[in-house]
């Protein structure tokens, strides 16, 4: 079957086609149906099911005899070791773990949040929670104090387990003052912290309410695995909010084991047993669902990587790990190759490795522009396929769908919907919008298994913020269309659909064309208020490593480039090279901030930002441009 069967397989019957995407999965109590609707647009999936994460993730593997295949390769050019973990292994520190958290008063349903770097142990954390039923919610590795502290106050664990210090490159990220300060800040106390002490810095513990990784496991007897409810809540992962108030959102675990296993096989196209990467956090979705669990549901082997795309020790890294490794399927951020291609713009390093058994890359987390793309492919010789999903959805709203079948890239677009996603183009009243013209884009309710039911404790603000605009769709946030063939682009956040003049324009499209340039590396285009038009777009340039030429000759062949390609009625004007962009630590560039300043408006440093200090040079990049306006 074809791309177009399955999607219409699961459009004629939904029920049918999840139930029986429900099937390899390992239940205690098989659910009577699949969609279960509460009614005003709440829906469950497999709600009176009874089953189990961890037994799906871990044990069920080594009870059908896979125990001696590696789940786990820890992967740590910083700290230069290697590390694999096999499926026994792995089931016996989790099972280990989840007793010792069980010995400590950690039941089904109470919160444990996670924070920790990229170590094995961040995965067995997780793991145990789900062993006994108890919910997680990881919040990244040396976020600020106060951010984690909010997260505290939402959640309200009843034990948080940390690392004592996280690691990059030329310095360490003291965790454990961050961890003590929060919880300091917080409202709400943990009855205990459970603190993995690393080699680089072993951590001063609070005493009466810290215990050691290894001494709090000292002879517990290890856990079963507890069945839980369908509907139950795997884990909350927080997602920024416009109010500053991060948004919990929930995931129920049937739902979430179901969908993840299926999108192994149809999407990533690996079977179990072979090697799949994904170059992200556990702090973040892809690392919750490709790190985590995705892989090891589906019995693959999964590669956690504490390291960065360049300077660990080069920009060859990436393929170093896949040729070591055998990889089979890469998922990583566009920003990533961005900053691989900038440092190897030739991709010399590509060649000193053999990546044969590779066969594709996935692209996430960003617009892909299509000369990355381009450039990838050229240097990868493999399908390099541009997806798009949110914290929300969990996995791919589009994709290519490389298990069924190899549709043709269109560059620029993440090709087609996934079966489960009814994706439609509205225009402010809701209606829908013609092939190729720009509008929202909306999800008809109900979404599939594996998707975001409510926000944690603050159902009316789920409502408010994803079903209020457009009634009986889930609002995305993003800006797009569809072409003749069914393919999906997305243009922009609904945020970055600017208004020039009475003209709405995409400065993603410009982005594009910015990129095409030669020596730019990456760019941004933001829209800046203007007196006589209401906005105009302002670009951003980041050049490619050994580009010696004069900065404003490159600047001026941009605005040519977004004059010819784009058009007068852009006015694009404005720009300026940079050496780098404010982005967060998951490589998303931070333009609503960018905007604010550039408009004078006051604003708060995102607590996500990589680098602070890249906020100052912006602003210098500004001034040279006359901005903020003096008016303003």
């Amino acid at each position: 079957m074809g791309y177009k069967d399955v999607y219409a397989a699961w459009k004629a019957d939904p029920e049918a086609f999840w139930m029986q995407a429900a099937e390899p999965i390992d239940w205690d109590r098989k659910p009577s149906k699949a969609l279960f609707d509460k009614g005003d647009h709440m829906y469950e999936w497999f709600a009176d099911g009874m089953v189990n994460t961890c037994w799906n993730a871990v044990d069920r593997h080594v009870e059908a005899g896979r125990g001696e295949q590696t789940a786990i390769i820890h992967d740590s050019p910083i700290t230069h070791s290697k590390r694999e973990i096999t499926y026994v292994e792995l089931r016996n520190r989790v099972a280990t773990l989840a007793g010792a958290l069980r010995a400590k008063g950690i039941e089904k349903g109470d919160r444990v949040i996670i924070y920790m770097p990229m170590i094995p142990e961040a995965l067995e954390a997780m793991l145990a929670c789900a062993r006994i039923g108890a919910i997680h919610s990881v919040v990244f590795g040396g976020f600020a104090a106060n951010e984690l502290a909010v997260r505290i106050d939402d959640a309200r664990p009843k034990a948080i387990i940390a690392a004592s210090c996280g690691l990059e490159p030329g310095r360490v990220v003291h965790y454990k003052p961050l961890l003590d300060g929060a919880i300091d800040q917080a409202t709400h106390k943990p009855d205990f912290c459970v603190i993995f002490q690393r080699e680089q810095e072993v951590a001063r513990l609070v005493e009466g309410r810290d215990v050691n990784w290894h001494g709090f496991q000292y002879g517990v007897e290890p856990a079963e695995c507890v069945p839980v409810e369908g509907n139950h809540p795997a884990y909350i992962l927080y997602t920024s909010g416009t109010t500053g108030q991060p948004k919990g959102v929930v995931r129920h675990t049937a739902g979430h084991l179901v969908a993840l296993n299926w999108t192994m096989k149809n999407v990533y196209n690996v079977n179990p047993g072979e090697v799949f990467w994904a170059a992200s956090d556990v702090g973040w979705v892809v690392g919750h669902s490709y790190i985590t669990y995705a892989p090891l549901i589906h019995g693959n082997t999964t590669i956690v990587f504490e390291g960065k795309p360049v300077g660990t020790p080069d920009a060859g890294t990436f393929w170093r790990v896949i040729a070591e490794h055998k990889v089979r399927s890469f998922f990583t951020a566009p920003t990533a190759f961005r900053a691989v291609k900038r440092e190897d713009p030739k991709g010399e390093l590509v060649g000193k490795y053999d990546l044969s058994h590779l066969r594709a890359v996935y692209l996430a987390g960003e617009r892909a522009d299509p000369d990355t793309i381009t450039w990838a492919q050229r240097m990868l010789n493999v399908p390099v396929i541009d997806h798009w999903w949110q914290t929300e959805t969990g996995y791919a709203i589009a994709a290519n769908p490389l298990g069924i079948e190899e549709l043709p890239v269109k560059l620029g677009s993440p090709s087609v919907p996934m079966p489960g996603y009814d994706v439609q183009i509205l225009d402010e009243g809701g209606h829908p919008m013609k092939p190729g013209e720009l509008g929202a884009i909306a999800i008809k309710l109900p979404l599939p298994p594996g998707t975001l039911p409510t926000l944690w404790n603050a159902e009316p603000r789920y409502r408010k913020s994803y079903l209020e605009h457009f009634p009986g769709y889930y609002e995305t946030g993003d800006a797009g269309m569809i072409d003749e063939d069914g393919y999906l682009y997305i243009m922009a956040r609904t945020d970055d659909v600017i208004n020039v003049a009475g003209h709405r324009l995409s400065t993603g499209a410009m982005e594009e064309v910015l990129a095409a340039h030669t020596d730019v590396a990456e760019c941004a285009v933001i829209g800046v208020s203007d007196a006589l038009k209401g906005q105009v777009p302002m670009g951003f340039l980041c050049l490619n490593a050994g580009c010696n030429r004069p900065h404003d000759e490159v600047v001026r062949e941009c605005v040519t480039l977004v004059r010819e390609k784009i058009g007068p009625v852009a006015a694009f004007k404005l720009a300026c090279v940079v050496d780098r962009l404010p982005k967060t630590r998951s490589g998303k560039i931070l333009r609503g901030t960018m905007v604010s300043i550039a408009d004078g408006k006051a604003y708060k440093t995102p607590a996500t930002i990589d680098d602070p200090a890249i906020l100052d040079e912006i602003k210098e990049a500004l001034a040279t441009l006359g901005y903020p306006e003096k008016a303003a």
